[in-house]
């Protein structure tokens, strides 16, 4: 007789073959139905292409590690529950993990029986998630971003612009560090997730663009800041 929560589906992200065949098994026990992911990369990919019910991710993973993967995810989704399982387990490693979104950080080594209890709340939890707090309007400059209807709008003139998910994704992740230095390497791994790999001008070009829609004179911005060496930096409020 399947279990209620048979077909909750979970993506687990680990690269260590032991402790991942261990844990899902355990899920698998418990009726859930569990996707594998060995490096960050391979996670994004499996997210865009699948719905889950909760992302359990290890932090030290190949490739992009797991709080970019958390980050990437966030930009798109803000309802999914993530859980981040890691050997770091210093009070600032996990307060990370939850500043990026994630709802639940757990030690290495763990529980067994702790962690599925921890499953089976943050997927109730996750079902019943409101995403009534997020902010989908700001003014930056001499324009609105709506990030629900993915539109830029020019205050003085009301003249509109579509932002591209691309767009929107690079937007969010400027607005959530606001004052801090992004670095182009965290961009292009946060943003396109190492599906694809543009080079730093299509990052440099995004900004250009966005000084057009934001700054009233884009030759010397007072928001999107240039950080010679590393990346760009948003200012919201000037």
């Amino acid at each position: 007789i399947p279990k209620m929560n048979s077909f909750n589906r979970i993506l687990f992200v680990e690269d260590e073959e032991h402790l991942r065949s261990v844990i899902c098994l355990n899920l698998e026990l418990e009726g859930y139905k569990v996707e594998i992911a060995e490096t960050g990369e391979e996670a994004i990919q499996k997210y865009s292409k699948n719905s889950f019910d909760l992302i359990i991710l290890d932090v030290m993973l190949p490739e992009i590690d797991g709080y970019a993967v958390c980050e990437h995810i966030r930009l798109k989704d803000k309802d999914t529950p993530i859980m981040f399982l890691s050997a770091r387990s210093s009070t600032e490693e996990r307060k990370k993990g939850l500043k990026l979104g994630a709802d639940d950080y757990l030690p290495k080594p763990f529980d067994l029986e702790e962690l599925l209890l921890r499953v089976k709340r943050l997927i109730q939890r996750g079902k019943g998630k409101m995403d009534a707090d997020v902010q989908d309007m700001y003014e930056i400059g001499k324009a609105e971003l709506n990030f629900k209807t993915f539109v830029i709008k020019e205050i003085a003139t009301d003249k509109e612009r579509e932002l591209s998910q691309r767009e929107m994704m690079f937007l969010k992740l400027l607005i959530a560090r606001n004052g801090e230095a992004v670095s182009r390497n965290e961009i292009l791994d946060i943003v396109w997730g190492g599906s694809e790999t543009p080079s730093t001008r299509t990052i440099d070009n995004f900004i250009v663009q966005f000084r057009k829609d934001f700054e009233e004179d884009p030759k010397t911005p007072k928001h999107f800041k240039s950080i010679h060496g590393v990346g760009y930096r948003l200012v919201l409020a000037t």
